[in-house]
């Protein structure tokens, strides 16, 4: 089964959702923000994401930032996203074991089902 890691309220999450219904896609959702983001959970998502690859730098969480927070490494990028979990590129779609899919454009689920 599908997983999609989303934010509720996200234009771009309800886009992906709809692609996945019209293509009858089974999936379950994980809210960011309502369901939380576990360091396990985190950790999930980056051993098959690069780091650089799921911050979202276009958001406003990212735009409030202070510029000593946004001069991140690998450790303190972790700790502002377990503080910030809109600090993640959503929707993040995974597929199976080793892959997740990130962000939303029409036809990025065509190859899927």
């Amino acid at each position: 089964m599908l997983t999609l890691y989303i934010i509720d309220n996200c234009d771009t999450c309800c886009k992906a959702r709809k692609a996945l219904d019209e293509k009858a896609l089974l999936y379950k959702t994980h809210d960011l923000r309502k369901d939380g983001l576990s360091a396990a959970l985190l950790e999930h998502i980056l051993h098959r994401v690069p780091l650089v690859e799921v911050i979202n730098k276009r958001s406003k969480t990212w735009r409030e930032l202070s510029d000593e927070e946004k001069d991140y490494d690998a450790n303190s990028a972790r700790q502002l996203m377990m503080k910030y979990p809109t600090l993640l590129k959503r929707p993040l779609l995974e597929v199976d074991d080793s892959t997740i899919l990130v962000g939303y454009s029409e036809g990025d689920y065509d190859q899927l089902g």
